[in-house]
């Protein structure tokens, strides 16, 4: 059994309740490096928790995902965030849930253009990286250390995701 997974714009407002929608927001434009550079100040805040823990930066390679899509499995990192930047301006899917008594609820699906990274908080639900049309790099900015910082959740009912209308 299927349901049928709409596509949302992905806004700073609906994106929200899972982290900080990371893009060139006006508001926190500050002028730096004698007024030769625009600093978009804090659009994101790296969270790396427990002993021995860091935040490091990587480089992910995605494939493109095929539409239609079944979207069957979530994941979180209890603790880290991570944070996803295109470094090609292609658009690309971002996949979230909130948790629901320590499982992901169902599914919402933002479009993400070129030009917007996400950050998800520590512990957030979310599909693992959905490249589209081309073979897509992102800057990840995450955690490392000790401990288990993957949880994988396999749902019993799929969701999918059948076309992008723009």
């Amino acid at each position: 059994m299927s349901n049928i997974l709409p596509i949302q714009p992905l806004t700073k407002s609906a994106f929200a309740p899972f982290g900080d929608l990371v893009e060139a927001d006006p508001a926190t434009m500050r002028l730096i490096n004698g007024g030769t550079t625009e600093r978009f100040h804090a659009l994101g805040h790296a969270q790396a928790l427990g002993e021995g823990a860091e935040v490091i930066i990587n480089l992910f390679r995605g494939q493109p995902r095929r539409l239609p899509y079944t979207v069957d499995m979530m994941e979180r990192h209890p603790f880290g965030s991570q944070s996803f930047h295109p470094l090609q301006d292609r658009p690309w899917l971002v996949v979230v849930a909130e948790d629901e008594g320590g499982r992901p609820g169902a599914p919402r699906a933002f479009l993400a253009s070129g030009r917007q990274g996400v950050n998800y908080r520590a512990n957030i639900w979310h599909h693992p990286l959905m490249a589209l049309e081309e073979i897509s790099d992102f800057l990840v900015i995450d955690r490392s250390g000790p401990g288990n910082n993957l949880e994988e959740y396999y749902y019993s009912i799929s969701y999918i995701i059948m076309e992008i209308s723009r």
